[in-house]
């Protein structure tokens, strides 16, 4: 016979009912805090290929066109890891698909620093990539599903500041090591976090309200009720906020053929057209742009240690910017915030592009990178806050997977494209091409966008 604490509350009134009435403690930010730590080291292994390229590029003496297809290949395996985890953490659970893909991208960094050809980099980077794609939806869900509506956007937004934080670690981390161990030993460096899966096994508890949806409400009601003694010991004994009601959950199981349409019915299709273009425009011009920006300034007459240190001086200005878009996401709103993240983006990536082309004078170029890369980590926490809270439970891995897979298409395409038209264009009319697909997100925003900010997740799901 199940047991509860005297105070428990009833399994009828509702998972979702009572994770949103409970404040936030050290409990779930000690959750949050894990997830976030396996988001790091991700972000690290992808944004390392911004400050190795140029070194990769001059070891195997690629061309333009082959080092952008070599800095597009984890994309590739990201494209397919995202769709694929977000039907399996809707059909298995949201923490042992999260787990797994740990595994995936460890073993492919640690492949990377004994690749012993471009063919070979390129298989490893798309195997790495094809764990960093399973995971980032899987972390959305997870964090979106237990951290309650009122703080839900400020925290998936701060989900996505480790983004640039392990962005600029990277680059701190390649100023370093670079000169020492060369790129090899830096990719063989960044596998060894990956035994963080057993930190994540231990602390991370399935998320309730997939139990719920997937019918075991019986471990729904056990996962939640061990939540809530959790909470009580950060209260010291204070009694719980009494439970008030929220829209009632489907709990009826979702068959896996069924989940990808249901992306497309029961009034989604909107919301489906919407993130699916943004996602694809927003990464086509980002990665379009920043997996070139440590090449483009050696290939300015910039050498190889300077460009790796400006990169990273540009790259700072993503923390304000997470932290700005964090607190306008619950202030403004999801859809105004998303809209001027991207129309900044566009401004000021023009205007980089144009400081590059001509030669500027360095405080100009530095400058106008720094104003770029504010509003680019701002919108990657719009996109990351956004994303997961536009789907019911049932589907809503499965509708992040798929948006952020999309996305891996536009990230996919961006650096090749880019490495294919600077030739003719030069840096300019890279930056202009990018500019233009931020303005083309941020245009499907304003037509297709729907508010989501300070509703529950349940409600957003009628």
């Amino acid at each position: 016979m199940e047991m509860h604490t005297p105070d428990a509350i009833n399994v009828r009134d509702g998972i979702a009912a009572r994770l949103e009435r409970l404040p936030l403690t050290r409990y779930q930010q000690l959750i949050f805090t894990v997830i976030a730590t396996a988001w790091l080291f991700d972000s690290m292994d992808l944004g390392i290929m911004t400050f190795v390229l140029g070194s990769i590029k001059a070891e195997f003496g690629l061309s333009a066109t082959q080092a952008g297809l070599l800095a597009s290949s984890s994309f590739l395996g990201m494209l397919i890891g995202a769709a694929i985890a977000g039907m399996l953490a809707d059909r298995y659970g949201r923490k042992p698909v999260f787990q797994v893909s740990m595994i995936f991208w460890g073993v492919g960094s640690l492949l990377c620093g004994f690749a012993p050809s471009l063919g070979w980099l390129m298989v490893f980077r798309i195997l790495l990539g094809f764990g960093m794609g399973m995971e980032f939806p899987i972390g959305l869900s997870i964090v979106s599903e237990i951290v309650p509506a009122r703080n839900r956007g400020r925290y998936l937004a701060v989900l996505e500041g480790f983004w640039p934080i392990g962005f600029i670690a990277a680059g701190i981390g390649t100023y370093f090591l670079l000169p020492m161990i060369g790129w090899r030993g830096i990719f063989i460096a960044l596998a060894v976090p990956a035994v963080f899966v057993f930190v994540v096994r231990r602390y991370v508890p399935e998320s309730p309200r997939w139990l719920e949806s997937a019918g075991r409400v019986l471990d729904a009601d056990s996962v939640v009720a061990g939540i809530e003694v959790n909470v009580r010991k950060c209260l010291r004994g204070r009694e719980l906020p009494p439970v008030v009601p929220v829209s009632p959950a489907t709990t009826a199981a979702v068959p896996r053929a069924a989940r990808f349409v249901q992306l497309w019915t029961d009034g989604y299709a909107g919301r489906t057209i919407m993130t699916w273009s943004l996602w694809f425009f927003a990464l086509l011009g980002y990665y379009g742009l920043t997996t070139w920006l440590g090449a483009l300034l050696q290939s300015a007459g910039y050498e190889v240690t300077k460009s790796v240190f400006y990169t990273i001086i540009i790259s700072l200005a993503g923390i304000p910017g997470f932290i700005f878009a964090a607190w306008l996401l619950e202030a403004w709103g999801r859809k105004p915030t998303c809209a001027l993240t991207l129309l900044g983006s566009a401004a000021f990536a023009y205007l980089y592009g144009q400081a590059a082309a001509t030669h500027a004078p360095l405080v100009q170029l530095i400058g106008a990178g720094l104003c770029m890369q504010f509003f680019f980590f701002g919108m990657w926490s719009v996109l990351y806050a956004y994303t997961p809270e536009l789907y019911p439970t049932r589907i809503r891995a499965t509708g992040s997977g798929f948006a952020s897979a999309i996305g891996r298409l536009g990230s996919l395409l961006g650096p090749s494209i880019a490495g294919m038209v600077l030739p003719y264009t030069g840096q300019s009319g890279v930056f202009t091409l990018g500019a233009i697909s931020f303005v083309i997100a941020a245009a499907v925003v304003v037509i297709l966008g729907v508010e989501t900010k300070g509703r529950s997740l349940e409600a957003l799901s009628q």
